[in-house]
């Protein structure tokens, strides 16, 4: 029996309004509806994935029994925002974590599927009994790269601009799985090349939304076949209490569960819009307030169904990564996981943040006051970097870059 024994989130410490965002972008209100977004987080100069990482993260450690912190031998950082091409960010989070020497430290890129990707190579690790006992951390964390220069790029970016957030879902994963039970062996994957959205660069992105629909959907169909031919029985309709999906916007989940429901179960219109209230609704919650974080996006939909009461009821798990691999995977809810799960606050947490005024969010935007991908000997602006609620969880933030070694503190 192995899985998540404890998971936290930490939602930045900052945040702009997306209706407000929206109706100052001119966007459409048919299609602000359908992204089912109230807040995004936005990174402020001295925040980067690796102080998001570290954030999520000391409150798990912490909790921890000295021993059984000695027994975490993986840690795994998922992410496409990282900040080297070659060392791992799990680095840094082993060493600000005051964790063992004796750690596998990597970090998986493989866009939004990153940190399923992580939870699997963990899972199986506990599963191959090669060092009983063991835990692994898994970080999945991932902030917005785009900085607009004129209002050009604004419009490129469009409907992306509302759901694209910052922030970090942190698990530790072992064999007295508190929060989710996963089920050895049920799991369906599907995956092929495709250009639907990229990072052709360190700070930039790219892509085709209507090509991302379509692969979205088609990989949500794929993995569920697979998941279906590997576990007798499994029923779109009858298996699962509650479904979890990987959220870029409300409206994309609403409609990768709409697809599943009329392709494998014949439903009706008013009966899918009743399943979706019932077994999806209660996950978007947390997302709904940070944004579309990459890979910690399912996590986010995971740690809001079990916020919501989802105990003793099995998850179905939809994780999907452009260009592209998805999953369908399962889990069960133990008894007590949402009183574990409320010990983190991550709510009241949220509730901290300072909402930025939208010359303030222009300012972060448009200032050029980002740290980019490679810069070396820099400190981070102190104006936009005071930006942060005072009232925000005890976070570390990045103080100075000596060289391009990257330093922190608390704060």
């Amino acid at each position: 029996m192995v899985g998540v024994e404890a998971l936290n989130v930490y939602g930045g410490a900052a945040y702009i309004d997306v209706g407000r965002l929206c109706e100052q972008r001119g966007l459409e209100r048919a299609r602000i509806e359908n992204l089912m977004m109230r807040e995004k987080t936005m990174a402020l100069p001295n925040e980067d994935p690796i102080s998001f990482a570290v954030t999520a993260a000391r409150p798990l450690i912490e909790a921890m029994e000295p021993a059984a912190r000695a027994r975490i031998e993986m840690v795994v950082a998922c992410t496409e925002s990282g900040v080297d091409f070659g060392k791992s960010i799990s680095t840094y989070l082993q060493d600000l974590l005051g964790l063992p020497r004796n750690c596998r430290l990597f970090e998986i890129k493989q866009a939004c599927y990153s940190a399923t990707a992580g939870l699997q190579m963990a899972i199986n690790f506990l599963l191959s009994g090669t060092s009983p006992g063991a835990k692994a951390l898994v970080v999945a964390t991932d902030i917005s790269r785009f900085a607009l220069a004129d209002d050009r790029a604004i419009q490129e970016w469009a409907y992306s601009e509302p759901t694209s957030g910052a922030g970090a879902v942190a698990m530790v994963i072992g064999d007295a799985p508190g929060l989710l039970r996963i089920d050895p062996g049920a799991y369906g994957n599907h995956g092929y090349e495709v250009m639907d959205t990229c990072r052709p660069g360190p700070d930039m992105e790219a892509g085709d939304a209507d090509l991302s629909l379509m692969a979205y959907l088609d990989c949500c169909e794929g993995a569920w076949r697979d998941y279906a031919r590997r576990v007798e029985g499994a029923d779109i309709r009858e298996t699962f209490g509650r479904l979890c999906f990987h959220n870029p916007f409300g409206g994309m989940v609403k409609g990768a569960h709409r697809h599943l429901l009329r392709r494998f179960a014949r439903a009706a219109s008013s009966e899918i819009d009743a399943d979706f209230s019932r077994r999806v609704l209660p996950s978007l919650g947390f997302g709904q307030r940070v944004g579309n974080i990459a890979g910690g996006s399912l996590y986010l939909a995971l740690a809001g169904c079990i916020d919501a009461g989802a105990e003793g009821e099995r998850v179905g798990l939809f994780s999907y990564g452009s260009g592209c691999c998805s999953e369908f995977f399962s889990g069960v809810v133990p008894q007590g996981a949402q009183a574990l799960l409320a010990k983190q606050n991550i709510g009241a947490g949220l509730d901290r943040r300072r909402a930025l005024s939208m010359d303030e969010y222009e300012a972060l935007l448009r200032g050029g006051k980002a740290l980019r991908f490679g810069v070396r000997d820099a400190v981070p602006d102190a104006e936009m970097s005071a930006l942060a609620s005072s009232a925000a969880t005890p976070r570390l933030v990045l103080k100075e870059i000596v060289g391009y070694h990257r330093v922190y503190r608390w704060v």
